[in-house]
């Protein structure tokens, strides 16, 4: 059995000091936002309090889908990679870029850049390589493909939308099959909810159509995203039944907060193509904040 422990939209605070020229730029409305809404609810030991739970658990892995920082800001970034490598080592955590990771230009190459060990594909170069498209990457781990996608990119103020483009879904469609000839359960991990109605206007996902069509034509067992700080199961039409698409509240969202508390899904895997198991166990934040409780139990896929 793998058991893989997903979490997504650390927003990793508290914000560090910015420059004005740094401010000087679509961040501004985003450091407005974090003082008026963020800062009381994403601060504190939510996060430790999710990553012990996860620890004591002991997942063969991580799957983290985006939203490392808040603006995007070189101090974030190495913040943000300190913890990275406090949290694990590369081969065991799997990370891909949410709007905030690329909150305005440049931003994209820098996180991915300083990410990359835990965003390289295992036939992606050994070192960064900015001519190099990271996304879609594949990594296997026991029976299990593990494919990461990308939708981030920088948008004007008050947007936050994602794209999901043609390149990056036939290449996915090839990692898909490939995976699925090796007999593998295979996990596609996307920051942006690939549901229609799943997010305001200026928060959806441009490609939603084309990303269904990656996993029918590719063949998929689950999908997991963040974005919405919400825990949600939708499905996505398969090749022979319903992909399951997972959504998880904001990893470091703390009581009080219009938003679920911080949370974490438990993913146990077993059985063999045409016969996978899937077992949900979705932990959250219990309410004193000290700790987490079992939440919610789903089967798919039995």
């Amino acid at each position: 059995m793998f058991k893989l422990a997903h979490i997504s939209d650390i927003h990793l605070g508290p914000l560090p000091s910015l420059s004005l020229r740094e401010l000087a730029s679509k961040r501004i409305t985003g450091f407005i936002n974090w003082h008026r809404n963020r800062r009381s609810h994403m601060v504190g030991d939510t996060l430790n309090t999710l990553m012990d739970a996860i620890d004591r658990i002991d997942p063969d892995h991580l799957a983290i889908t985006g939203d490392m920082v808040n603006l995007a800001s070189s101090r974030e970034i190495e913040t943000v990679t300190a913890w990275l490598q406090d949290a694990g080592e590369p081969s065991n955590i799997s990370v891909i870029p949410g709007n905030h990771d690329a909150y305005v230009p440049g931003a994209y190459e820098k996180t991915t850049k300083a990410w990359y060990p835990y965003m390289r594909g295992e036939d992606a170069p050994a070192e960064w390589d900015e001519d190099f498209h990271c996304y879609p990457y594949m990594r296997v781990r026991g029976n299990v493909a593990i494919i990461g996608c990308s939708t981030a990119l920088a948008t004007p103020p008050f947007a936050a939308s994602g794209y999901f483009g043609r390149r990056q879904a036939r290449e996915t469609v090839n990692l898909l099959r490939a995976a699925g000839e090796a007999g593998l359960f295979r996990v596609v991990m996307i920051h942006h909810p690939p549901i229609r109605g799943a997010t305001p206007t200026h928060k959806r996902m441009i490609g939603i159509r084309r990303f269904g069509a990656t996993i029918s034509a590719g063949g998929a067992e689950l999908v997991l995203h963040g974005h919405t700080h919400l825990n949600t199961v939708y499905s996505l039409r398969g090749q022979k039944m319903p992909v399951p698409v997972v959504g998880i509240a904001s990893a470091s969202q703390g009581l009080g907060g219009s938003k679920p508390p911080a949370g974490f899904n438990l993913f146990s895997i077993s059985g063999s193509p045409g016969n996978w198991k899937l077992l949900r166990e979705r932990f959250e934040l219990n309410e004193i904040g000290q700790g987490v409780h079992l939440a919610e139990t789903t089967r798919f896929l039995a």
